[in-house]
Formats: structure tokens, sequence, C-alpha cells
């Protein structure tokens, strides 16, 4: 209890002065988005799929979790175990999968990739794939549709990255952010700029800060543990399969407080920062 109130007071008093016609209130809960709660449908046969957040309007959002500007959808997959999806070929679109849990395989144009807790997917446009779960429980995975602008050349092959062996690459960004990079413009990525893994050690907080420019689409979800997200004057608990979308206002700052004594806690974050060159 005195280490929440203590958190607590040390929000108010380092929000006070940034407290100037930033979004409170109510408001604030229409930039979260949880699968949890979410509708499942089924789709490509035997995948089954529920929202996470939706298109919609980041600065005037007309619901919760209706913020999507420059990303075509953000899902959460589960495939039960021994089922395969219908073959799909992505067509002015790519996605990229996140393996939460189970196991499975990735399939396209004779290349095949195992799929298990933290390997990410890169599958491009105009590649017929297909995916299994193999495993004794089903294969559970965050996946985000982006579109592809006109010009765009995508990948060959699929491309996967396995977030277990790949090294630190910042531990200083907004103070304490451990930061393990998957997928960029570089690896064909054709809207976002930017996918990787945040952890955060035990009783951490970030650097609060705002986005500097309004055409930006972030977003956090937490992928284990339970955190307090500081948006503005407020605090909200931000649990597993959570996502938290940067309010792009230049106004509203936020951070994420690790309360936890003993155990890290780990984001998938994935962004859009700018209009930058089509590659060709």
């Amino acid at each position: 209890m005195t280490r929440g109130i203590f958190t607590l007071l040390l929000g108010c008093v380092l929000v006070a002065p940034m407290a100037k016609a930033q979004l409170t209130g109510d408001r604030i809960d229409l930039y979260f988005g949880d699968w949890h709660g979410a509708t499942p449908r089924t789709i490509r046969g035997s995948l089954e799929e529920r929202d996470i957040l939706t298109p919609g309007d980041a600065e005037n959002p007309p619901k919760k979790g209706a913020l999507l500007r420059y990303v075509n959808s953000y899902t959460y997959a589960t495939l039960a175990p021994g089922q395969s999806a219908s073959p799909t070929r992505l067509q002015g679109q790519q996605e990229i999968y996140f393996v939460a849990s189970g196991q499975g395989t990735a399939t396209a144009g004779g290349q095949s990739v195992d799929l298990y807790r933290n390997i990410a997917v890169l599958v491009p446009a105009d590649l017929e794939f297909t995916l299994q779960s193999t495993g004794s429980v089903p294969l559970a995975m965050y996946v985000i549709n982006e579109p592809i602008p006109a010009g765009f050349r995508p990948n060959t092959s699929l491309l996967m990255r396995d977030e277990n062996k790949i090294p630190v690459a910042s531990v200083d960004g907004s103070w304490v952010h451990i930061v393990k990079p998957l997928f960029s413009t570089a690896d064909g990525l054709g809207t976002l700029q930017s996918i990787l893994t945040v952890t955060f050690d035990p009783l951490t907080i970030a650097k609060p800060h705002v986005v500097d420019h309004t055409d930006i689409e972030e977003v956090f979800t937490e992928l284990n543990g339970k955190t307090l997200a500081w948006v503005s004057n407020a605090l909200r608990w931000q649990t597993t399969g959570m996502a938290f979308y940067h309010v792009p206002d230049n106004l509203t700052p936020h951070s994420t407080i690790n309360q936890d004594k003993d155990e890290q806690v780990k984001f998938l974050y994935f962004a859009r920062y700018h209009p930058h060159e089509t590659r060709k």
C-alpha cells in the first residue's frame, strides 16, 4: 500500500507542470484495447481472431480502441491444436506475427518456419502461405496487418526473427527501456518503421514523454505481467494482452511503471513515425 501511494504521489508531482490541455478523464480509456473482451470470429477456415485495436481516429476516437490510421488491423489470433489455416495470399498488405504461446509452422514457397513463443515472422505481400498448429495447446499470435504503398517492393520469402536469441540493442532509451529489434523498413516493412520488444526491470519507470508530431502511430502491448500505465494525470492498470496507443496530440505524456519488485515485464511495440521513402 505504501509503495502504491508513493508511486501515485510521484506521478502527480511530476505530471503537474505538464498538465495543460492534455487528455484527461474517461477519454484516457479510449486509448487502450484488450483482445480478452473482443468478440471472436473465424477467418481462413480455422483461424480464430479477436480485435485489439481497430481503424478509427486517433485524435478523436469514436469508441474504445478505434484508433488505427496507418495500420489496417491489430488482432490476437489462435489456431487450435492440429488445425491449419487455409492458404492465403496477401494483396496490397503484409502481416507480422508474434507468437505468444503454442507451437506450429508457417509455410510458403517451399520454406517452412517453426513457430514458438517469441518468434516473429514477416509475411510479405503476394506470397501464398499457410499456418499450422502442431502443439498440444492452441498456437496464439499477435497479428499486425499493414498496407503497402504503391510501387513498394515486398520480400520474396518469409522472414523470421527469434526474439529469444536477439541481443539487447539498447538499455538507455527513455531511461530504462531494454530493447530488442525485430523488424524495420530495411527488413521489408512497408508502412511501419519499427517492430521490437521493450523490457522493464523490476521497480523501474520509463521517462514520461509526449509524441512530437500528430501523424505518429505508436502502440505498446503488454506481453506478460501487470504494469501501471501513466497517461496524463491518471494511472491505469495494464495487464497481459492489453495495448496502449500513445496519444498523438503533442500534449499528453505517457510512461510505464513496473511496480513488481521481482519480475521483469515485456511489451511488443510497433510504430510508424512519419512518411518515409518507398522501397522500390
